[in-house]
């Protein structure tokens, strides 16, 4: 099953994910079918049509669904402590998780970090954080915020 993209009138294929020659470590089998069903959900966002959305509003999807893969990884390792060191090293190793993102969660105040772009100060026109890390409590209960970068609505608290 091949993926397309366009460009410039020009056909492209898209790789496919590539696993190291090196078999996966014991317990891969358990967690399989939840990656595979998350990246199949990835694809399918990345080829669905983007019409009538702004040109951010597009990659949101594929920002929550990265997010859920490295969440739940986080969540099996740290939190039930369901999967061995190794098999976590593997998926950090094959960037089947983000490393850095779940660095963040590890530390206070980052625990429901929606994305690395959200605490960039060089992406925002002021130098701050972008809203969504506004807690809850200081925004205008009736406008609702959504994050520029993600799509998130508010991941502070």
């Amino acid at each position: 099953f091949q993926h397309y993209y366009i460009t410039n009138n020009l056909r492209f294929t898209m790789p496919k994910v590539r696993r190291s020659r090196k078999p996966p470590p014991e317990g891969w089998e358990l967690i399989e079918p939840t990656i595979e069903e998350l990246d199949a959900k990835m694809r399918e966002h990345e080829t669905e049509p983007h019409e009538g959305k702004r040109k951010v509003e597009a990659l949101w999807p594929i920002f929550k669904i990265h997010h859920q893969k490295s969440r739940y990884l986080y969540d099996l390792y740290y939190k039930r402590k369901a999967i061995s060191k190794e098999l976590y090293d593997y998926c950090i190793k094959e960037k089947i998780a983000d490393a850095n993102l779940i660095a963040k969660w590890k530390k206070d105040g980052y625990e429901r970090l929606c994305c690395l772009r959200c605490i960039q100060v060089r992406d925002t026109n002021f130098g701050t954080n972008c809203i969504c890390r506004v807690p809850r409590s200081k925004l205008d209960q009736i406008k609702i915020v959504e994050c520029v970068h993600c799509g998130c609505r508010g991941c502070s608290g």
